[in-house]
């Protein structure tokens, strides 16, 4: 597998996270990019209380969880990658500061290929952790998350015919709104593409949102339809939720 990526320009460096440290470093910067930046509806629901310390400990102790639960297919390489984008820090020579994070998943319905796509009896479990005394909201959360991947569980199951039988999912892409337009998201998913590439000419896909799709489409991807329709009851109608759009590096027309 790949390692540490430089940039000689600016010093970034993009690297994968072997420390839980590091996911709670960079937690924040999904908190700046999609709470207080992108004010996205579905990912401030998923992380209650975001903007407090206790509700940012729990979401990135989750997360941690996460990166420590990852499988390997049977090439030994990790089927769910945690990257982390630093740069020198102005303040502290000799630290770094973290600037940008990705999470990119080996996906797969064949055993030993890839993460197996996430049934809904386990994201109902989930919920059930973050809202334990709320139905409601895991009843609203547990529409939205198989609205927003319904294509991708399509994708995946299609890919099983596929050699290798997988392909990569961009799940999270986000970088600091202070260290954005540096070219940082745009490592975060070449890091992606390449690790595909090396594993077989693997096809990527991800639920774009409207913020990153124009990153996406000038590295090869492309919207395979329109924006992603959320099918919600219609007591959540009115609750703003993102305008993500299902994108592919191969297979559209």
């Amino acid at each position: 597998m790949q390692g540490k990526r430089n940039n000689a320009d600016n010093g970034l460096q993009i690297e994968l996270i072997t420390e839980a440290d590091d996911i709670t470093q960079s937690f924040d910067c999904v908190c700046e990019a999609f709470g207080r930046q992108a004010k996205d509806g579905v990912w401030i629901a998923m992380n209650p209380g975001w903007d407090t310390p206790e509700g940012k400990m729990r979401g990135a102790s989750r997360m941690v969880d996460r990166w420590r639960g990852t499988s390997k297919d049977t090439a030994g390489n990790p089927n769910t990658m945690f990257l982390k984008a630093t740069l020198p820090s102005p303040q502290d020579a000799g630290k770094r500061d973290a600037v940008g994070f990705a999470i990119w998943v080996q996906a797969s319905s064949v055993e030993g290929h890839g993460e197996p796509q996430i049934e809904e009896s386990e994201t109902s479990a989930d919920l059930t952790d973050i809202y334990p005394e709320d139905q409601s909201e895991r009843r609203y959360l547990s529409q939205v998350m198989s609205s927003l991947h319904r294509r991708r569980r399509e994708v995946v199951e299609e890919a099983k015919s596929a050699v290798p039988p997988a392909l990569f999912v961009l799940d999270l892409c986000a970088v600091d709104p202070a260290h954005q337009r540096k070219g940082i998201a745009k490592q975060l998913v070449q890091w992606g593409l390449d690790e595909a590439l090396r594993r077989g000419n693997l096809e990527a896909i991800t639920e774009a949102s409207s913020m990153g799709r124009h990153v996406y489409e000038k590295m090869g991807f492309k919207p395979e339809d329109a924006d992603i329709v959320y099918s919600v009851d219609n007591e959540f109608a009115s609750r703003t939720r993102p305008a993500n759009v299902f994108m592919r590096t191969r297979g559209t027309v």
